[in-house]
């Protein structure tokens, strides 16, 4: 199956790289289920996408976070356990990138599915105020 379109709220698997991880000089990380918040227009070359990491660590200290509810990280087929969209920490990477990998047990699908647009106007709000505050801190890729 091939790489979805990049669209906002789309839930991928991709290798994302911390902030705290780049300033190491570390170059990879785990993957993670990670969101889509924004794409640059389809005709740009190379087209770019901001992705926001999805943890199961409860945000401390400067982290922001938003949760997920239950009923949305089941409908996504994530795990049971409670989890966040960081918005205090971002990826900037072309699309597509070496950073995506299938859903695990599921070769040839390349996305969980979609937030629900409710819940990604809150984490696009969110995400963006802190950027404007420059408290989102970035890693290009």
């Amino acid at each position: 199956m091939a790489l979805p379109e990049p669209r906002p709220g789309l839930v991928i698997r991709y290798d994302y790289l911390w902030s705290h991880e780049a300033a190491e000089g570390r170059r990879e990380s785990k993957d993670r289920p990670a969101c889509l918040v924004a794409a640059s227009d389809s005709s740009t070359t190379p087209r770019f996408v901001v992705i926001l990491p999805i943890t199961h660590s409860v945000p401390r200290g400067d982290d922001v976070g938003i949760e997920i509810p239950r009923r949305i990280r089941r409908a996504l087929g994530l795990d049971d356990a409670p989890s966040w969209v960081l918005v205090s920490d971002h990826n900037v990477d072309e699309w597509p990138n070496a950073g995506l990998t299938p859903v695990p047990g599921r070769h040839d699908v390349w996305g969980y599915g979609f937030i629900p647009p409710g819940l990604f106007s809150q984490i696009k709000a969110r995400f963006l105020a802190l950027a404007e505050q420059g408290r989102s801190v970035g890693v290009r890729r």
